[in-house]
């Protein structure tokens, strides 16, 4: 018999219904870099190079981990109650919301400034009919940002002068994951501890935009991976995702998160409707 693999060995030891075992989509390997395009690309260029393999794996209710934090797991929960009626209202969540999310991760972090830069509502039926700028759910393993992407965002968001400055010390990329709706029922997001991960996991990937070229990071699949979700995820509940770090002292740097379809899900059950913020995070110095 084959020795278990540490995560085996857990899944063996873990109480019924403290996780639920489902698929993930992982990147199957590739000799040439892999490239998303996130419009349709020109005839006879596919819109995603490389294939995705699944694999079954268990997906462990992070309720039950009281220790959850960034600089550890990559991922935390926090409440926070909004003053947001409509997330699909850009303008609102832009006016409102935004403001929510800097003070929430400046009391999180410790953090000197959050530069909140971008947010995307996601809604399966909405994104079919091609309403209100909703999109689907990303269903592979990913992550946002990469060790190149992660600093240009920086001179993406600032002025050259206060750029290069940030720079010098401390500063993340965190993604701030809210339902818009809740509780959710289906399709809930699965996070991957950080420490879990190797560096021979990770895929630099090209996302090809109309204008510019970026960087996200695809995994290939580990059977060490420890992947966990919050069950039942309400509206005033939210999910911290550190997608960057620059400090390289072994804590957190980076995640991967994916989208799953949860086997516990009744037939009924409502299609998620969720928005992820997306801001950077600087330290005065390097802590």
């Amino acid at each position: 018999m084959s020795e278990l693999t540490q995560s085996q060995r857990s899944q063996e030891n873990m109480p019924v219904g403290s996780f639920v075992q489902a698929s993930l989509n992982y990147f199957a390997g590739s000799s040439e870099k892999p490239v998303i395009y996130t419009y349709e690309p020109p005839p006879g260029i596919p819109r995603t190079t490389g294939k995705s393999e699944p694999h079954s794996v268990p997906i462990r209710n992070a309720r039950l981990e009281p220790d959850l934090s960034l600089d550890r797991h990559g991922f935390q929960l926090i409440r926070q109650e909004t003053a947001v009626r409509d997330f699909y209202d850009r303008a609102e969540v832009e006016r409102v919301y935004y403001p929510e999310i800097e003070l929430l991760l400046r009391e999180a972090t410790g953090a000197e400034k959050v530069v909140v830069f971008d947010h995307q509502v996601r809604n399966v039926e909405l994104s079919k009919q091609g309403e209100k700028n909703a999109r689907d759910y990303v269903s592979s393993v990913h992550n946002d940002y990469t060790a190149k992407s992660g600093p240009r965002r920086v001179r993406d968001h600032l002025p050259t002068a206060e750029a290069n400055a940030r720079l010098q010390h401390r500063f993340a990329e965190i993604n701030v994951w809210r339902p818009i709706r809740g509780p959710i029922e289906s399709t809930p997001l699965a996070v991957c501890d950080a420490q879990s991960i190797d560096p021979n996991d990770f895929v630099p990937t090209d996302l090809v935009y109309r204008d510019r070229v970026g960087e996200v990071y695809r995994f290939t699949y580990s059977p060490d991976h420890r992947w966990f979700y919050f069950p039942r995820l309400d509206r005033n509940e939210v999910i911290l995702l550190k997608c960057y770090d620059s400090k390289e002292d072994g804590r957190a740097r980076f995640s991967a998160h994916s989208a799953f379809d949860d086997p516990t899900s009744p037939p009924d059950a409502a299609p998620r409707e969720s928005i992820e913020v997306r801001a950077l995070v600087f330290w005065a110095a390097d802590r």
